[in-house]
């Protein structure tokens, strides 16, 4: 008998949602016992979120600064797990506080130590640089990332904006204003995330992870925008920035917080579609770049 773990954190029930539809393949194998780890928070943040408490995440989400959790149960630390899916959101361009702060925990120390890991995440849009850091966190504890997968709201970025915000701060997916598409990763992609399952237990099976991101890959499970790459790149020097200035300020904190949102709103509605143009302007003259750029961040 096998053992995988499934790890995730969900506020709305999106991310949940994802988990299950993607472990389906691992729940129906008689061989592999599967178990779910949601992970919880001694002090959990609010759903729906409003202004003040969403915007109050921004500094200790980017600079990723660990908050206490519920602890592990016995089972899952004295289990020895042959695969954990990971799943983790994207706040604020870095993994969540509540993945953050699992993966920097003595219990993922002891779980994720020399297991191999496939991390999935649900996000907005922007993904890689978080990605990026998850890296460093997995390598921190010793695990071996061998897949990813990144399920993303299609549509445009600027509506996307208004619709995930709507989401986060009413807690109902619907329509915003009626005709307004529906946020988040779509029922289409979270229904058929399944696919990516039969592949991960088909490479698990074979005892062959180690060509399993190739095939994600082939059919679709790392999707690279490289307007998306730029800004993503770009907005984590700025948010370093800020969210250092932010929480050595401890004093004057909420009178940043609310300068760093107006900021937020004009680099959204002003800048972000200046940086689009000139990276079609622009792309011609870094097809190279944004070739290996591409291959780079579809693999592990």
């Amino acid at each position: 008998m096998k053992n995988v773990l499934v790890i995730f954190y969900s506020q709305s029930g999106q991310l949940e949602s994802i988990a299950r539809n993607i472990s389906k393949p691992f729940l129906n194998a008689e061989d592999i016992k599967v178990t779910f780890h949601e992970i919880e928070l001694e002090k959990p943040f609010p759903f729906p979120w409003n202004k003040t408490t969403f915007f109050d995440a921004f500094p200790e989400s980017f600079l990723q600064i660990p908050t206490a959790l519920k602890p592990v149960s016995e089972e899952i630390l004295n289990t020895k797990y042959d695969l954990v899916l990971l799943h983790y959101q994207v706040w604020y361009l870095s993994p969540s506080i509540p993945m953050n702060s699992f993966l920097k925990s003595d219990a993922a120390k002891t779980i994720l130590n020399n297991t191999p890991v496939i991390t999935i995440n649900g996000s907005r849009n922007m993904w890689i640089m978080a990605q990026e850091k998850v890296k460093v966190l997995l390598r921190d504890v010793n695990a071996e990332l061998v897949g990813n997968v990144a399920l993303v709201d299609r549509v445009g970025n600027l509506i996307s904006v208004i619709t995930i915000v709507h989401w986060m701060f009413s807690g109902v997916k619907k329509r915003y204003l009626g005709f307004f598409p529906l946020p988040g990763v779509s029922d289409e992609d979270i229904k058929e995330s399944d696919k990516f399952g039969k592949i991960m237990l088909s490479e698990f099976n074979q005892n062959k992870l180690d060509e399993l991101q190739p095939k994600l890959a082939k059919i679709g499970a790392v999707k690279i925008s490289s307007y998306l790459v730029t800004v993503d790149k770009t907005a984590n020097k700025i948010f370093n920035k800020w969210s250092n200035f932010i929480h050595k300020n401890q004093k004057n904190r909420k009178t940043l917080l609310k300068i760093f949102y107006v900021y937020l709103f004009l680099a959204i509605w002003l800048i972000s579609p200046i940086v689009y143009i000139l990276h079609i302007i622009t792309y011609p003259f870094k097809f190279k770049k944004i070739k290996k750029e591409t291959q780079y961040y579809q693999g592990v």
